[in-house]
């Protein structure tokens, strides 16, 4: 008996609702359907479908074995795919999306990098500060810094990035290094509010393992993570960002982060895209490029 086969047969059994309809699917024919399913159950020892003249019902033990063939042969699929990726050489056209900075900064030369590798693809990257709909908008796989809430979409975390505030030293050494989030209420804080979102003032803090935000005030607000950034760096006042917006300067130490202890949880870098089994092997090829790119971006 060819037990991946018969699982197969048993999974299309389950799935199609009826024998016929199973031998419909699967190109076979009804006899041969149901000596398969005859044969499964007689290797088990057990009855996996109760079956009428119009209707079939899975036992219960028909109920787990079919979620453990359905994991089987997921797995087979699966290193199936990752063999054909490996061999072949992916071509055709790509559509990314990020968010804009982030992507100016690593999605943009991961892409790159990804199109001198494989010199048959075609990939158009997308930079927007809001939430494309995959979907809707034609695009392919989206790089997203934050929970994943569209059921509709499969989301890989490949890293985590902090949320920071900074300063520069001079401004610290002119105005004080806040000890607390507290201390912040008596300092200018630079505000940076993505297009599109509500201008709430609120910067978000954790202490004690509980979350709090504190409305702080400042007299320059962006739309752009890099004008704030670039204020915080004149030395005009405070800024909060995901780590990697000011990562630059605070190598080059003309940034300082203050108040790690009462930062709250970092956020997730995921890589998103529709269902898996609806992907051309490109994507599934440039999905694995780009959790390799940015799996060692430091939070």
């Amino acid at each position: 008996m060819d037990r991946l086969k018969t699982m197969q047969t048993y999974v299309r059994i389950a799935e199609a609702g009826s024998l016929t309809a199973a031998a419909v699917e699967l190109g076979s024919s009804l006899p041969a359907v149901v000596r398969s399913l005859a044969a499964l159950e007689a290797h088990l020892g057990v009855r996996l479908i109760n079956r009428t003249t119009r209707r079939i019902s899975l036992t219960e033990e028909g109920k787990h074995y079919l979620a453990t063939c359905q994991q089987i042969l997921t797995a087979v699929e699966e290193g199936e795919d990752a063999l054909t990726i490996g061999a072949a050489e992916p071509s055709g056209q790509l559509t990314i999306t990020a968010p804009v900075l982030f992507g100016q900064m690593h999605v943009a030369p991961a892409v790159t990098r990804f199109v001198q590798r494989y010199e048959k693809m075609r990939c158009t990257l997308l930079l927007y500060d809001r939430v494309v709909n995959l979907l809707e908008e034609g695009i392919d796989v989206g790089i997203r810094i934050s929970e994943l809430e569209d059921s509709t979409l499969v989301a890989q975390q490949v890293g985590a990035l902090r949320r920071v505030v900074v300063a520069s030293p001079a401004y610290l050494r002119g105005h004080g290094t806040p000890k607390h989030p507290r201390d912040l209420l008596g300092h200018n804080c630079m505000r940076f509010t993505p297009v599109g979102a509500a201008s709430t003032g609120g910067w978000m803090f954790e202490e004690k393992g509980k979350s709090f935000v504190l409305q702080v005030k400042g007299n320059l607000e962006f739309n752009q993570a890099a004008p704030a950034v670039q204020a915080c760096v004149a030395g005009v006042g405070l800024g909060k960002f995901l780590s990697y917006q000011p990562a630059p300067y605070v190598r080059e130490k003309k940034l300082r982060v203050v108040l790690e202890e009462y930062e709250p949880p970092a956020r997730p870098i995921n890589v998103v895209y529709p269902h898996a089994r609806l992907l051309p092997a490109r994507t599934k090829v440039f999905i694995e490029w780009m959790k390799r790119e940015l799996a060692g971006l430091p939070g």
